[in-house]
Order: C-alpha cells, then structure tokens, then sequence
C-alpha cells in the first residue's frame, strides 16, 4: 500500500514538472508548493472558511493553519473592507 502511495507521489512530480516546463516556470516546483496554492488561492480566496481549511488540510490545530496563512486571510480582509468603501 505505501509503495503504491510513493508511486503516486512520483507520479505526480513528475507531471508537476511537465506542466511547469510547458507553461515556462523556472522555479523548481513542489507538492508543498501545490498544497500551499491550493489552499491559499483556491480556497482562502473563495471564501472557505479557514477550519475547513485547516480540517482539509490535516493541521493537528487551528494555530498552524492561522500562522500559515493569517496573511492570506488579512489581506482578503482588507480588499474586501476597500471595496466595501467604494461601494
């Protein structure tokens, strides 16, 4: 079972690496990086709420995802808070 779950991973890198080639990035990417996007752009920027967040992401607590990604979240509140001012 675990050899099949490091060959996934391998997979997966690998393919991370195609994808980045094509498109033109140079920075050398990650899985951690992946996870990282994913839970900032894709769902800190939708809206998710930062348990679920935390829940989908397997922290042990809140405090690790909140030191994580406390910026993240502050930074939606203040664009949200400026466009609250333009309304």
């Amino acid at each position: 079972m675990l050899s099949c779950f490091i060959e996934e991973v391998i997979n997966f890198v690998v393919k991370l690496k195609k994808i980045g080639a094509i498109v033109g990035i140079d920075k050398k990417l990650t899985t951690h990086m992946v996870r990282r996007t994913f839970a900032s752009t894709v769902l800190l920027y939708n809206d998710v709420p930062l348990e679920i967040v935390s829940g989908l992401l397997g922290h042990s607590s809140m405090k690790i995802t909140q030191d994580s990604y406390g910026k993240v979240v502050q930074r939606r509140v203040s664009l949200e808070i400026e466009r609250l001012k333009g309304s």
